[in-house]
């Protein structure tokens, strides 16, 4: 899952930074509201932690923006201890949950999976579908996080199971590179030309050879002919 991170306090951001890359996410940070606002034209993310006391502005305004726009990515408000004010503020601009500094790690961890639930949820009501897809051999289930080859759980890591999730999303729908490639890295990762391709061809010996199509020059289909 890829997310943003809006925040001014450097220190702070690289720890949580390092913490959410070991788990698995990928995450662009932003430091300014200028920064914020320019990232967002040009990616897509699953979630936004978004501190609202910025150099340059208030954070709700990002928010604002995010929600004007139709975007309905889930989003974390991070707040000080003492400032209950702004936690009802984000609430009533379109915050999904907020978070008091300092807070706990697994808290923090917790609230995602919460919120990013609640966002899988929209996706899949927008895709018209359901969080459980059956494809021929393949099964997965969104929610629980748990791809199924007939009858066997596959264990993938978290940049498989993120390639695997967007395309279970739409099975119907050619997957260009280029969005693939947007759901596994932010804007700072150093990228090699044939990550992609490592990817797909990881899932392919987890999954079966036919479960993923390659349409040339056009891209990827999950077709599900895994066993």
């Amino acid at each position: 899952m890829r997310g943003l991170l809006v925040e001014d306090d450097l220190s702070f951001a690289s720890a949580l930074l390092g913490l959410l890359k070991l788990r698995g996410y990928t995450v662009d940070a932003a430091h300014t509201l200028a920064d914020a606002i320019d990232k967002q034209r040009f990616a897509t993310w699953d979630f936004v932690l978004l501190d609202l006391h910025l150099p340059d502005g208030d954070g709700l305004d990002f928010l604002k923006l995010l929600r004007s726009n139709q975007i309905q990515t889930p989003v974390i408000v991070l707040t000080a201890k003492d400032q209950i004010s702004d936690r009802v503020r984000g609430l009533d601009a379109g915050a999904d949950d907020y978070l008091v500094k300092p807070f706990d790690t697994e808290e923090l961890l917790a609230r995602l999976r919460a919120v990013s639930r609640r966002g899988l949820a929209g996706e899949v009501r927008a895709a018209g579908g359901t969080s459980v897809v059956t494809v021929l051999d393949l099964t997965v289930d969104m929610g629980r996080g748990v791809a199924v080859v007939a009858g066997s759980p596959v264990d993938l890591t978290a940049k498989e199971w993120s390639l695997l999730r967007l395309m279970a999303l739409r099975p119907d729908r050619i997957h260009t590179p280029d969005s693939l490639m947007r759901s596994l890295y932010g804007f700072d990762d150093e990228v090699g030309s044939n990550t992609l391709q490592v990817f797909i061809s990881s899932l392919r010996r987890k999954l079966g050879a036919g479960c993923i199509e390659t349409l040339r020059g056009q891209g990827y289909r999950l077709v599900g002919k895994c066993a």
